[in-house]
């Protein structure tokens, strides 16, 4: 029964090569040995993007010549032809990092140019938040809704706000195409950035000035208290001799009181 089942598909297949004409067989052989002879880089370096591809004929075991303009400028053979198709070299972007200030407005785009221009419809768009860290551990991050679905919009930013934002899309066969971390730093109005050394240097100087600040002010103090200190030093000085005075001028009036009403001694004969 097998080998009648395979003489049946022999027989139709012949039948189907006899039905062709000799021109539907060099189209059927043309069809075959288009071959690619050049390929320009993913236009992304992960998610989905787009790469232009030179295809041409091959004709007695030999590329196809005699070489042409094609509309984009690239130069091809009679027989050759260019397209554009879609690239994946890694759905894996990793962690993206950005330092803003409170107050700003910060955009994050999860599809790009590329993706976009295929159509925003076309993907599933998820959002998660680790609130206050830098991370790319996913055990961390909770749910987050955005109402532009492809992008995150933070206008004005708040400190609150800090924290890593990831991002996954995928294809209507919820094939992963794309899976992106950003981390954002949140700086309060005035701080520059938090790089140690320059914020070091930051420092010193606003130390410096605030300290050259306070020593000028202290100064100026100690020249106005100065002759208010000698000034109330001669007052007290000038008190203590007015009371000694007075002290003295007094123990003297007593004396001679008391001198004056003394009861005499008794002589004995």
């Amino acid at each position: 029964m097998q080998h009648a089942t395979v003489w049946i598909d022999l027989l139709l297949l012949l039948l189907f090569l006899h039905g062709l004409t000799s021109a539907d067989l060099e189209e059927v052989d043309r069809m075959l040995v288009e071959v690619i002879v050049d390929s320009s880089p993913c236009s992304t370096t992960c998610g989905l993007g787009v790469k232009t591809q030179t295809l041409c004929l091959l004709e007695n075991g030999e590329t196809a010549t005699g070489e042409v303009t094609s509309k984009d400028g690239t130069e091809v053979s009679k027989d050759c032809h260019v397209r554009k198709v879609k690239c994946l070299e890694s759905w894996q972007c990793g962690l993206r990092t950005m330092t803003v200030t409170s107050g700003e407005r910060v955009e994050i785009d999860c599809l790009g140019e590329v993706m976009e221009a295929m159509g925003r419809f076309s993907w599933r768009v998820s959002w998660r938040y680790a609130g206050g860290i830098i991370t790319s551990d996913d055990s961390l991050f909770i749910g987050w809704d955005a109402p532009l679905l492809d992008r995150v919009i933070l206008d004005p930013i708040r400190e609150e706000d800090a924290g890593t934002y990831r991002c996954v899309v995928q294809d209507v066969t919820l094939r992963i195409v794309k899976s992106v971390y950003w981390g954002i730093r949140v700086l309060p109005v005035g701080i520059l950035n938090l790089d140690y050394k320059s914020s070091l240097a930051q420092w010193d100087s606003t130390g410096n000035q605030q300290n050259e600040t306070a020593s000028d002010q202290h100064h100026q103090r100690m020249a106005f208290l100065y002759p208010m200190l000698i000034s109330l030093s001669l007052s007290i000085v000038g008190a203590g001799l007015m009371l000694l005075g007075l002290y003295w001028t007094v123990k003297r009036r007593a004396l001679k009181h008391f001198d004056r009403f003394s009861i005499p001694q008794r002589t004995h004969n």
